[in-house]
């Protein structure tokens, strides 16, 4: 009886029943592998509990066990009633030039730079409500409900930047934000939406703060106005290519101080010819 139990249990075909069965179930139907079980949460915690238990040669048992707690983790997030893709606005950061200062710089500053970096930005993005999301060597992934809150937290957050001097070298950290509706998987978010606010950044080349038109759409005038900051569109050089990515149709800006002159910039270059720096 055991053995026939055993084997029934690793039959493909039953495998494949219970696998069809959990995708009319509510809930995410791949919920138990290693993206979707991060995290906290009870149905989390005990998704990983099964994975390490039963493994992979579970079998229909370790299906039918996941199906549970797939719907458990449906039921919670319904019964918090957050939306499965609620619109959030994406922060991301990264230090121009870091790569290259810290080969000559060493373990030992380059460790010194990012922990004073990050005693200096993280407060207020957190203080705002922002939660950041991962943290990618000198750089920062983070999340906000509101753009606005999102905005004004990142211009704080680069003003504490400048107060970090690691043996004489000031870091100068390029921001890009965007908003929309990327897909939640655990205490990740993934999807286009990620990659776009990953790709705004980018034009930051040497440094600053770059939204998406998408952001900039849900600000008013007097939002900028309170934030003490202009919003200048970037345009694409003529013989270059546009960054890969990025929608067609979508607009970046850059956010200046309001009192900042074209004077005051003419020692930057221009930066939206710059090449990319590690």
């Amino acid at each position: 009886m055991a053995g026939w139990l055993r084997s029934t249990n690793q039959s493909p075909a039953l495998i494949a029943l219970v696998r069809r069965a959990r995708r009319d179930l509510p809930g995410d139907p791949d919920f138990g592998d290693p993206l979707s079980t991060a995290g906290q949460g009870g149905p989390r915690a005990a998704a990983r509990a099964a994975g390490r238990l039963l493994g992979e040669r579970g079998g229909a048992s370790r299906e039918v066990s996941l199906g549970a707690l797939q719907v458990w983790q449906a039921l919670t997030e319904a019964v918090s009633r957050r939306p499965a893709n609620e619109q959030v606005t994406i922060v991301f950061t990264d230090l121009v030039g870091f790569s290259s200062w810290s080969l000559h710089a060493g373990d030992d500053a380059t460790l010194t730079l990012l922990r004073r970096v990050a005693r200096a930005i993280e407060p207020p993005l957190l203080d705002a409500g922002g939660h950041i999301v991962k943290r990618m060597g000198d750089g920062t992934m983070a999340v906000f409900a509101d753009p606005l809150v999102a905005v004004a937290a990142v211009l704080e957050a680069n003003r504490a930047l400048k107060s970090v001097d690691v043996d004489g070298y000031q870091p100068r950290m390029r921001i890009g934000i965007h908003t929309g509706r990327p897909q939640r998987l655990a205490a990740d978010w993934l999807g286009v939406d990620v990659n776009v606010a990953a790709r705004v950044m980018e034009r930051a080349t040497r440094g600053g703060v770059m939204v998406s038109g998408a952001t900039l759409d849900l600000l008013g005038p007097d939002d900028l106005v309170t934030l003490g900051v202009v919003a200048k569109r970037v345009h694409w050089p003529v013989f270059g290519s546009k960054t890969a990515g990025l929608p067609a149709d979508l607009g970046i800006y850059r956010l200046k101080p309001a009192r900042e002159t074209v004077s005051d910039l003419s020692g930057l270059g221009n930066p939206d010819e710059d090449g990319p720096q590690a």
